[in-house]
């Protein structure tokens, strides 16, 4: 497999990981109230701050990989303890099961998938992602970018069975953020060590997460 061709794979939302039970989160803000005609607002702030913490975490866990793989459990350590809501926890987890699965079936023997395996816990999502290209052989670059476009393809794909738009909007959306996310890329391709992670937060967005949790009548997960 080319490089270029695993890093599109990883960024489709057609890949069998369970993706689609995902709203980002989007879901809940609207059942708290939140407008339609802010989703785009609520993209940008996801870039800024969870997308951005979640891609360091993967390019952490790619780097891991690459050169010591016994700091795989440390980086994921590390994105539970930025990630204090449980929900949002537990569906990260599903995702990142849902990887591992598909690396256990396409490279079984290879020590980062045992690695993957070893956590106590399913791993979350940034993590595996991580893991997963390392064994692909894609570039940390991409693993960034494939990290920042699958969380602002997933809110923007959720809109359209959340709330009445035009789906070309949605699309809009995802070509107008394209200039923070590159800069947003090269920001977490500088974090060097899990002590230079982000841990930015969302806490809004997070008392969301725990609210619809609770919630009887839902589409997607969290």
């Amino acid at each position: 497999m080319t490089r270029p061709f695993g890093a599109l794979l990883l960024g489709d939302a057609r890949l069998p990981t369970g993706g689609h039970v995902y709203s980002g989160g989007l879901e809940a803000g609207l059942l708290a109230g939140m407008p339609p005609e802010r989703v785009p607002d609520y993209i940008l702030a996801r870039a800024r701050t969870v997308a951005t913490v979640e891609a360091s975490a993967a390019v952490l866990a790619y780097r891991a990989v690459q050169s010591d793989i016994a700091c795989l459990r440390d980086v994921h350590d590390a994105l539970l303890a930025r990630t204090p809501s449980e929900p949002l926890r537990s569906v990260s987890g599903m995702l990142g099961r849902g990887l591992m699965r598909m690396a256990r079936r396409l490279w079984p023997s290879h020590p980062a998938v045992g690695a993957l395996l070893a956590i106590d816990r399913a791993p979350m999502r940034p993590v595996a992602l991580g893991t997963v290209s390392a064994v692909m052989g894609i570039d940390e670059a991409a693993v960034a970018r494939a990290c920042f476009y699958d969380d602002v393809q997933t809110v923007a794909s959720a809109t359209l069975k959340l709330a009445p738009i035009d789906p070309i909007d949605t699309v809009a959306w995802v070509l107008a953020i394209e200039p923070l996310i590159e800069s947003l890329v090269e920001r977490v391709l500088a974090v060097g060590s899990i002590d230079d992670m982000p841990a930015v937060t969302a806490p809004e967005a997070e008392q969301w997460s725990l609210n619809h949790a609770g919630k009887t009548r839902r589409i997607f997960n969290a």
